[in-house]
């Protein structure tokens, strides 16, 4: 008999040999038996012992005891030979030595010692009580070539028993010195494929001695898991949450809640922030990262040191084309900053916008640019040299509101197409009577009653031919309302020393024509009151120059209060914030066989990882948003008042919401169950589109896996993720009577429906059109330096001489301007590994292997490429006069599909950039 080195034995009696892992080599020995032959020595020694015939041994005695294993038991039912490709993901760009140390890790593997698998049956083992197990079995042999250069393929092969079972689960450990991306191990048992889905990431070792357990592709509710694997289901969980203890290392995946307590620095006078997440100040939850308070009695989180990234579970991280991608936008962003960042070095201030050709001079195209004279000598020299590339080199596009009318950005009409069209077209409300009156405590902020009284309206609605009596009965007026979110800080903002901006809180009544234009007819701007003034100051269109001019600084004031709105309530809070305890909740509760953490994975990639970028170097205090945007230092207290006032879960969904703001009727006729009062509002014309399409995914998908009524409050798993998403998630608004019952499928179709979304629809609403609309500075300034000149004030003779300049030296500094330009780029920039919503089908149909599943798929996509024609077919409708024009761009944001780069369309899955 062949007699084999000693190796150790698992519980099963499996043979198994651990070598040290990378780069730990074996001793030299006299004789080193490889890995494969110790375990087949094993393996064919007790074949052996059973492979006899009537119960003989070889030489014609009776075998007296029984077999030593559990698992060699079975064996006289026979064997069989199961084998596993395992499929891995190569870096796509290694340093030297890590191109050294992955030749060495190969041949590692080629020898049994980079990766352990281990099969868990779908059946139980009476001897144990768990899911029956295989050998733990190395994957072997040099990679193989594959057409696709980023991957590499490793096999393994299994001895198990006939009646092994249906694998459902696989345990893998690395041993190797460094992560592994597991793309998918497919099982090959006989005639019968199994696909274990991993697009994972598995640590080492050394990080951590407990394995990663992967489940087939089987979807699985709570109460039809294989008993086999049921234990395994809730030890996966287990790992995921954690114990909310210590810092989290950059290896691990785990998920857990915690307060906003890391966007200021106290250390730091100016960088002090308030933390967002108690009761005075509600917001919803983070994913926790751990990092050491840096005090006792306040618990401000350690932001570390400015190279450090924060910290997100491994498998949430940016791929590497995503990574390079943002990079290469923070590197613009570095270069498009650094010719006014010398200058105002030099100067000792930052400068203004003198003339308009000194914004033509941010852009690419069509502009002609002015010689800089060469100086040879000196720093004189050196700073034109870099002046010269600034202007030759450093260019933005050009945005597509003045790319085919330079122009259209003053006229009325644009701005009030784009309350409808614009790149935050989610504020515009019905006006259901006057006077509007506002909710704040009259003993602090004066009287409730607006300025734009009656008669003013009424003044204004007669130039259109219509009473005002006509024009509420024929909803032609609308509001777009910032007063009572902004007048309790404008003291605060207007009081900021460093980086000084003015403002006000703001109210804009709006006219929509029988020709299909939506006019502004007044705009209130508001100061908090003092005992001698109200500070209500009311603008109004005219056809002087001064009052032309004064117009112009109105609607700029209302377009910079806009602009902070959108970037920290409605795109930050409502999609950004709002979407992490939900993709936390998910992680924590559902397990990846799960059916509803199938449907939601596509639209969770991403996102925590967005949000902690964020979180550094975006709304942290002293952050682009801070010192770009008219809120300041006070921009994410802003965001949670907003949060406190006006989030609702149930109103997050579009038909809701436009029922909400009066921009659509109930119609259980209509699409969605909504009749638009402006027919002619691209964002929600196209919205409802997709909603309905993922509305009808969702319903189909849902009605599938819940068939029985009472399956939804029977899977403890769905129970605990919403309650965990009410109660931990949105902590603050935990007790809100307005969050949805959970109890049928339409409660859950709705539910889902939502966060869908929210996470594609919505977000690509509000973000890929931030660079189209707002890359040029006086169609949408982020903040304005001074308020509009009265008579007796010592800026009015200055704007009454020069009201162009004026204007222009209102607007962000060039610095600023081109800061928040290279930041709108970045983030309006659709990375080349983008995942689209019209592609959910691809990305799916691994994760079933369910064809009814897949069926619901492929007919989303077919809607969303009908939904795309038609969209297509409505710009180019001369009756819609608010997506078609004279030099107008159309209006693409809900289009579903685009290529690579700033495109103003194209819908991803999920919240990536």
């Amino acid at each position: 008999m062949f007699v084999a080195s000693p190796v150790k034995t698992n519980s099963y009696g499996a043979g198994l040999v651990r070598f040290p892992a990378f780069p730990v080599l074996p001793r030299r020995r006299q004789h080193i038996v490889p890995l494969s032959r110790k375990v087949r020595a094993v393996i064919s020694r007790e074949e052996k012992t059973v492979d006899q015939e009537d119960g003989k041994n070889t030489n014609g005695s009776l075998v007296s005891n029984p077999p030593a294993f559990p698992w060699q038991r079975s064996k006289y039912t026979g064997t069989k030979t199961v084998i596993a490709v395992v499929k891995i993901r190569k870096k796509m760009r290694e340093k030297l030595t890590e191109r050294v140390e992955h030749q060495l890790e190969l041949l590692m593997k080629a020898i049994g010692q980079g990766m352990l698998i281990q099969l868990v049956s779908e059946e139980i083992d009476p001897e144990t009580g768990s899911g029956r197990k295989s050998s733990e079995t190395p994957v072997l042999g040099l990679p193989k070539a594959r057409n696709d250069s980023r991957y590499l393929e490793f096999t393994a092969n299994f001895t198990v028993p006939t009646d092994f079972g249906k694998p459902g689960a696989i345990l893998v450990t690395n041993l190797l010195s460094s992560e592994i991306c597991l793309s998918e191990i497919i099982i090959r048992d006989g005639s019968d494929t199994i696909l274990f889905p991993g697009n994972t990431w598995i640590h080492s070792r050394n990080d951590n001695p407990e394995g990663r357990i992967i489940f087939a592709s089987q979807t699985w509710l709570p109460s039809e898991t294989p008993a086999g694997i049921k234990e395994l289901r809730e030890k996966d969980l287990t790992s995921v949450r954690g114990n909310g203890e210590g810092e989290r290392k950059p290896h691990e995946r785990i998920y857990d809640y915690d307060i906003y307590n890391d966007i200021g620095d106290p250390r730091k006078k100016d960088r002090v922030r308030p933390i967002l997440g108690v009761p005075e100040r509600p917001y919803p939850r983070r994913c926790r990262s751990g990092r050491p308070l840096l005090s006792t009695d306040t618990p401000f989180e350690s932001r570390g040191k400015d190279k450090d990234e924060f910290y997100v579970p491994r498998d949430e991280v940016f791929e590497d084309i995503k990574r390079d991608t943002f990079r290469a936008g923070r590197f613009k962003a570095l270069f498009h900053n650094l010719v006014p960042s010398i200058a105002a070095a030099l100067s000792n201030l930052d400068i203004p916008f003198t003339c308009f050709s000194d914004i033509d001079r941010l852009y690419k195209s069509d502009i002609v640019l002015r010689h800089t004279e060469r100086k040879d000598k000196g720093l004189g020299g050196f700073i034109d040299g870099i002046l010269n590339v600034g202007e030759t080199l450093l260019r933005y596009d050009t945005p597509a509101v003045i790319k085919w009318d330079r122009f259209a950005w003053l006229r009325d009409n644009e701005f009030g197409r784009q309350a409808l069209a614009g790149v935050n077209p989610v504020n515009i409300e019905l006006l259901k009577e006057l006077p509007i009156r506002s909710k704040l405590d009259p003993a602090i902020y004066g009287s409730p009653e607006s300025a734009l009284t009656e008669e003013l309206i009424a003044h204004e609605v007669l130039h259109y031919g219509m009473t005002l009596e006509q024009a509420f009965e024929e909803k032609r007026l609308f509001l777009l309302d910032y007063h009572d979110m902004l007048l309790p800080f404008v003291d605060k903002i207007n009081s900021i020393k460093e980086d000084p901006r003015k403002t006000y809180a703001s109210r804009t009544i709006f006219f929509y024509s029988k020709a299909g234009a939506l006019r502004p007819l007044a705009i209130e701007l508001s100061l908090p009151p003092t005992p001698e003034n109200e500070n209500k100051f009311v603008y109004a269109h005219g056809h002087d120059a001064t009052t032309h001019w004064i117009w112009k600084l109105a609607k700029a004031h209302v377009c910079s209060n806009d602009a902070g709105v959108h970037q920290l309530v409605n795109h930050w809070l409502r999609t950004h914030a709002c979407m992490e305890p939900y993709i936390i909740a998910t992680n924590r509760q559902l397990s990846s066989m799960h059916p509803v953490y199938k449907l939601l994975h596509p639209h969770m990639r991403y996102t925590l990882e967005i949000n902690a970028r964020a979180r550094k170097s975006l709304i942290n205090g002293g952050g682009i948003i801070e010192s770009c945007f008219t809120p300041g230092k006070y921009a994410m207290e802003l965001s949670s008042a907003a949060y406190k006032s006006m989030w609702r879960f149930d109103m997050e969904g579009l038909p809701a919401d436009l029922v909400r703001r009066g921009m659509a009727e109930e119609d259980s006729s209509a699409e969605c169950g909504v009749k638009l009062v402006i027919e002619d509002y691209p964002y929600a014309a196209d919205g409802l589109l997709i909603w309905k399409a993922i509305k009808n995914l969702v319903e189909s998908y849902v009605k599938h896996f819940y068939s029985d009524p009472d399956s939804i409050t029977s899977d403890f798993e769905l129970q605990a993720w919403w309650d965990e998403i009410k109660n931990k998630g949105h902590y603050d608004k935990k007790d809100e009577p307005w969050w949805p019952k959970l109890n049928t499928t339409q409660d859950l179709s709705e539910i889902l429906t939502n966060m869908i979304w929210i996470a594609s629809g919505q977000h690509a609403a509000l973000n890929f059109g931030q660079y189209p609309f707002g890359g040029y500075v006086p169609n949408r300034p982020t903040l304005l330096r001074k308020l509009i000149p009265h008579e007796n004030d010592p800026d009015y003779e200055m704007f009454m001489r020069n009201p162009q300049y004026s204007f222009l030296s209102s607007l962000p500094t060039q610095l600023q301007a081109t800061k928040v330009m290279a930041v709108q780029e970045t983030l309006s920039t659709h990375s080349p590994d983008e995942e689209y919503l019209i592609d959910l089908k691809e990305n799916q149909r691994r994760w079933f292997q369910d064809e009814e599943v897949v069926k619901y798929f492929s007919k989303f996509t077919e809607e969303l490429e009908e939904i795309e024609k038609k969209i297509d077919n409505r710009n180019k409708d001369k009756k819609l006069k608010n997506r078609t024009g004279a030099g107008m761009p159309p209006y693409e944001l809900l289009i579903p599909t685009s290529p690579h780069g700033v495109t103003g369309r194209g819908i991803p899955n999920s919240i990536s950039i």
